[in-house]
């Protein structure tokens, strides 16, 4: 596992930059760093990992939890470390863009459909809140391994609606960012209609005035 290959995933903004170890046949393991860190976070630890049933023990640790060590017998795995946006080898977002939290399980959701994973093992280092996050979607998680984490945040109570509202944003930006679709060219009177009917709130009136600086004139007119 000391041999590792260079990743690169296209994202709107750029890429998104990681490091794999193992056989990408092997059991799918997405690595994410700590705070201002990068995925070489990873370079002294994974080698140190078991390779699996062809290994020598053919265990894996999965979490350490009052003192006492949890391990269970996976095939050999696929490690993927991954910069996140801003971080190590991977694009910065557009400047005057803040790095929300939000942003960074966007990240590992475009990572995670650009390697066609649906379902996979997440470790990650420190930044407990992220790896909170991404329980967003725990039907793709199969086993989670926390490194220094600061735990859990929500209380019981909070935690479905507070997910279900993190995970309509999520889904939306990559659901129009899958479709990748040209702006279609419309006559004035067209634009109106289509902006009244999304904002049934407007009128006429107040339709006119908003696209007279919200819609830009083609050459064709």
């Amino acid at each position: 596992l000391g041999m590792f290959s260079e990743l690169k995933f296209p994202v709107p903004w750029g890429h998104v930059a990681a490091k794999a170890w193992g056989p990408s046949e092997g059991h799918p393991v997405l690595c994410l760093h700590g705070w201002l860190d990068n995925a070489n976070t990873f370079d002294k630890l994974i080698p140190l990992l078991p390779r699996g049933r062809s290994g020598s023990s053919g265990w894996f640790l999965l979490c350490r939890r009052a003192a006492h060590l949890i391990l269970s017998p996976i095939s050999d795995c696929y490690y993927v470390a991954m910069d996140f946006s801003g971080h190590g080898l991977s694009s910065h977002r557009p400047a005057g863009s803040p790095y929300h939290f939000l942003d960074y399980v966007s990240d590992v959701r475009r990572v995670a459909a650009a390697l066609q994973w649906r379902r996979f093992t997440l470790m990650g280092h420190s930044m407990g809140k992220w790896l909170l996050s991404f329980f967003l979607y725990p039907e793709m998680v199969d086993k989670l391994i926390l490194l220094e984490s600061i735990g859990f945040l929500l209380a019981p109570e909070d935690t479905e609606a507070w997910l279900k509202s993190k995970r309509v944003v999520i889904d939306r930006l990559l659901s129009l960012e899958a479709k990748q679709q040209t702006p279609k060219a419309r006559s004035p009177e067209a634009a109106l209609q289509r902006l009244l009917e999304a904002n049934r709130h407007l009128t006429a009136e107040g339709g006119a005035t908003l696209l007279q600086r919200g819609a830009t004139e083609t050459p064709a007119g």
